[in-house]
């Protein structure tokens, strides 16, 4: 399995990280010495990702009165490129599943993004099937530890906890549910929900797994031409002892979080 699912609009430029602050905004000095600030979409923790003098790509939007020309794409470290953009999952998942890409959607008919459901919850994708209602869930995870696992997220999200719960009332009333995680890196061969960052996602997913939801991951590979899928990995949904990620997690310490306006680093530390 390997398809073009993005390619970018126009050409990337490179640049060195040199800070990332007020969570969304990131300074990149270009190779022609310009420092420049770009968006960065990313709104977690980014663990192991800020690392000032990294090699990075940015995007140029083609919408002239946009604030923000640039947006924060790609970064390099130790010789892997990683995506950064947490904005693109979505339109990849859509190319997979309209082109057909992934195993077990080839019943599917339609493909509605940004459908709402139940009180207040909305899915990425409503996908109408010969079979019935199945309701997509994206998750973009970029972390990934030693053990070459990806955790998700790296950090608490009551949001995402209760997506996966939603989910799991959608299925108990006879329709089909996958959360679909998206990995934007080559370093990794499966995933797990993170206990350590977010334990109450971790229960969610767990009671969500054994009630029926489906959780799948997708490995991508990012390039300065666009985005490939790769293949599909496992996501491990048995429980496991939190702790033993808890010095992986303090080593990317510095390389975590922002810079607030009082100069203080925010999102550093997962206690």
């Amino acid at each position: 399995m390997s398809n073009v699912v993005h390619r970018w609009p126009g050409p990337l430029l490179e640049g060195r990280l040199v800070r990332r602050y007020e969570r969304f905004l990131v300074d990149v000095k270009l190779m022609g010495g310009k420092t420049v600030r770009a968006h960065c979409v990313n709104p977690g923790r980014m663990e192991g990702l800020v690392v000032p003098g990294a090699r990075v790509w940015l995007s140029r939007s083609l919408n002239e009165n946009r604030s923000l020309p640039f947006t924060w794409e790609l970064i390099e470290l130790d010789g892997l490129v990683i995506g950064a953009n947490t904005t693109l999952p979505n339109a990849l998942v859509k190319t997979v599943l309209e082109q057909r890409l992934l195993p077990g959607f080839a019943d599917v008919q339609a493909v509605v993004p940004e459908q709402r459901f139940g009180r207040g919850h909305r899915a990425d994708f409503r996908l109408d099937t010969r079979n019935g209602t199945h309701w997509v869930e994206v998750k973009n995870c970029h972390l990934v530890y030693p053990d070459g696992l990806g955790y998700f997220p790296d950090s608490a999200s009551e949001r995402a906890t209760k997506h996966v719960e939603a989910l799991a009332r959608r299925v108990a009333k006879g329709d089909r549910a996958t959360v679909l995680f998206t990995l934007q890196r080559t370093d990794v061969k499966g995933l797990r929900p993170s206990a350590l960052h977010a334990p109450a996602f971790a229960k969610a997913v767990w009671r969500a797994a054994k009630q029926g939801v489906r959780f799948r991951a997708l490995r991508l590979e990012p390039s300065l031409e666009g985005i490939a899928l790769l293949d599909e990995l496992p996501v491990d949904v048995e429980r496991y002892d939190a702790a033993s990620l808890q010095a992986w997690s303090s080593a990317f310490d510095d390389t975590s979080g922002w810079l607030r306006k009082d100069g203080r680093v925010a999102g550093h530390s997962i206690t």
